[in-house]
């Protein structure tokens, strides 16, 4: 799986919302990160308590990369099953964005949609709102460390320039320590260039670090 992937800008108690008007009704889309899901009900029970005069407040949150259906979540909230919650999952799961968490809130205007017509409004919804949705790049990371002697130290700084995903830290004893975090594809790649620039005398070793959204997508576009 790519450990590189969009997931929103905004975080909660920030959030992208925009409006849709189908027949009456007004359709509210917020959307904002979630990393796991706590996160997302955290920001559904928000939503939802802000906007309690709603009709219905609908979700679907997929927390994990991309099309993994290992964290998600939908709620029809009151509409007919079927027609809300799972219509805006599959959007969701398309869009090639990971760690996402959307509410759709509703004021009925009067006039039903019919089934068809609220998947359809619905899944508009949350495409119309995922086109704009500001998006930043998450990258899967692995933290690793570095012993090296003195005399190495300039040919491991270049590699962890090379291939750090954040700038290395130091610590200097009998041995230099440095410990830096870099993509998990670009691991074995660092490891191997390490034993070739060191012939083997430099010490790695590995431990697992959270994952890093740090680089600016702007506008995600559908």
């Amino acid at each position: 799986m790519d450990d590189r992937y969009p997931i929103p800008r905004p975080v909660w108690p920030d959030c992208h919302e925009t409006t849709l008007l189908v027949k009456r009704s007004r359709f509210l889309c917020h959307a904002a990160r979630a990393a796991s899901p706590a996160e997302a009900k955290a920001f559904i029970e928000a939503v939802s308590q802000k906007h309690a005069d709603a009709t219905h407040n609908c979700w679907a949150y997929v927390a994990g990369p991309p099309g993994s259906t290992a964290r998600i979540g939908a709620s029809d909230d009151g509409e007919p099953h079927g027609t809300a919650g799972r219509p805006m999952l599959q959007v969701l799961l398309h869009s090639g964005i990971g760690d996402v968490a959307c509410v759709v809130t509703r004021w009925f205007g009067g006039i039903k949609l019919g089934t068809g017509g609220l998947v359809r409004a619905y899944q508009d919804c949350v495409l119309q709102c995922l086109e704009s949705l500001p998006a930043v790049e998450k990258v899967e990371t692995v933290r690793l460390r570095v012993e090296a002697d003195y005399a190495q130290l300039d040919r491991v700084k270049r590699l962890a320039t090379q291939y750090a995903a954040s700038p290395p830290g130091e610590a200097y004893g009998e041995k230099v320590t440095l410990e830096l975090e870099v993509a998990r594809s670009d691991a074995e790649a660092f490891a191997r260039a390490l034993a070739e620039a060191t012939d083997g005398r430099a010490l790695l070793s590995a431990e697992e670090s959270p994952a890093n959204p740090e680089k600016p997508e702007g506008a995600r576009q559908g």
